[in-house]
C-alpha cells in the first residue's frame, strides 16, 4: 500500500511501457481547480468509442460535482448553502446529503479536525495575491468554526447553520468523492484496470496487467523530486501537503490547510498520505492527520484498520503507520 502527493505525481512513466497499445486509453484535463486523470484497460481492440464514451462520461462527472459542490460558482449548491442556511433549511440531494454526513462522521471521528467550516475564516485568505486575514479577524470567526453548527436534517434532506457566520468549503472531501464515482462509472461498464486522480486523490482498479501501479509522494520541498514511490492495488491514497497552494511572508508558510482550532495553516508536518479502500474518507483523512500532526494523527490512524498513513515531518523525516512497517 502506498500514497501519492496532492499533486498527484502518479508517476506517468508507466504510460510508456504500454505506449505501443491501444488498448490503454488515457486523458489529462483540468477541473475542481485541479489536473484530473483517467487511464483504463480496454481488451477490445476496436473499443475506441467505447473508451471516448467513458472518457466523456467521466469528465463529465467530474464537472458535474464541481458544478454542484464548488463554493466559488454562484449557483453550486453548496453556495445556496453558504447563502442561506443560517435563515432557512436548505434542501439538498441525497449525494451531497450523504456527503455531509460523511464530512461531520469524520470531524466527530478526529476530534473537529476535519470540519467544513473551516471556511468560515478560509475564504479570507488568498494565496495567489498573497492575503491572509489579520488576528481580529481569525479571532472573530473562530466561534463561528464548528461543525456541531450544520444540522443536518436526514428526514427532510435540509441543511441549517444555527450561527449566521458559518461558510462550509467541500475542498477535503469532494475530489475524494469524485474520483469514487469516477471509478464506479468504469467499474460499471466492465473495466478492471484503471485509475483515476483529482489533485492528490487517486483511486486504482485492479492492477496495470500483472504489475502494480506506481504512485509517488512528492518530495515536499523539492519540485521535481518524489519522496518515495510505492506499487499499489485495488487502492486509493490521498495526500495533503504545505506545498500545493501557498505563499511565504516574512519566513512564515501560510496553505491552504487550516486549522480549525486556530483558523491558521497547520504547521505541525509537511505532507500526509493516507492509504485505504474509500476516497471520501481517505481524502478527508489526509486533511486531518496533517492538522493533528505526527504523534497525534498516527495514534489516530493506527486504530483505524483500514487505513494506513505515511507522513513527512518538518524535518522532512519519512513515518510510517503500523501496518507499514516491515517486520
Amino acid at each position: 500500500m502506498g500514497k501519492f502527493s496532492a499533486v498527484i505525481v502518479i508517476i506517468l512513466f508507466t504510460f510508456n511501457s504500454h505506449s505501443a497499445f491501444a488498448q490503454w486509453h488515457q486523458k489529462s484535463f483540468h477541473v475542481m481547480g485541479t489536473l484530473a486523470h483517467v487511464e483504463f484497460w480496454l481488451d477490445d481492440d476496436a473499443a475506441q468509442a467505447t473508451a471516448d464514451e467513458l472518457i466523456v462520461a467521466v469528465e463529465q462527472e467530474m464537472q458535474r460535482i464541481d458544478q454542484t459542490m464548488s463554493p466559488y460558482i454562484a449557483t453550486s449548491a453548496v453556495s445556496v448553502i453558504n447563502r442561506d442556511a443560517a435563515t432557512r433549511p436548505v434542501i439538498v440531494s441525497q449525494e451531497l446529503f450523504d456527503l455531509l454526513t460523511d464530512a461531520h462522521d469524520i470531524a466527530e471521528l478526529t476530534h473537529g479536525m476535519f470540519d467544513i467550516t473551516y471556511a468560515s475564516i478560509g475564504y479570507q485568505y488568498d494565496y495567489r495575491k498573497h492575503q491572509k486575514p489579520n488576528q481580529d479577524a481569525i479571532k472573530q470567526a473562530l466561534t463561528a468554526i464548528n461543525y456541531q453548527t450544520v444540522i443536518l436534517d436526514k428526514a427532510s434532506l435540509s441543511v441549517k447553520f444555527t450561527d449566521a457566520d458559518v461558510k462550509i468549503d467541500l475542498g477535503g472531501i469532494a475530489k475524494g468523492h469524485a474520483v469514487k464515482n469516477c471509478i464506479a462509472i468504469l467499474k460499471k461498464a466492465g473495466i478492471e484496470h484503471a485509475l483515476i486522480s483529482a489533485g492528490g486523490d487517486t483511486t486504482l482498479l485492479g492492477d496495470r496487467i500483472g504489475r502494480p501501479w506506481f504512485v509517488g509522494i512528492k518530495h515536499p520541498r523539492a519540485e521535481d523530486k518524489t519522496a518515495v514511490q510505492l506499487p499499489l492495488s485495488n487502492e486509493s491514497i490521498s495526500t495533503s501537503g504545505d506545498y500545493e497552494r501557498y505563499f511565504i511572508e516574512d519566513g512564515v508558510r501560510y496553505h491552504h490547510i487550516i486549522n480549525p482550532k486556530t483558523g491558521d495553516s497547520a504547521r505541525n508536518v509537511v505532507s500526509v498520505s493516507i492509504i485505504g479502500k474509500n476516497p471520501t474518507y481517505v481524502d478527508a483523512l489526509s486533511t486531518a492527520i496533517f492538522v493533528m500532526g505526527l504523534q497525534q494523527g498516527m495514534a489516530l490512524i493506527n486504530e483505524l484498520p483500514d487505513y494506513e498513513a505515511i507522513i513527512i515531518d518538518n524535518q522532512q523525516t519519512l513515518h510510517v503507520s503500523t501496518g507499514l512497517q516491515q517486520d
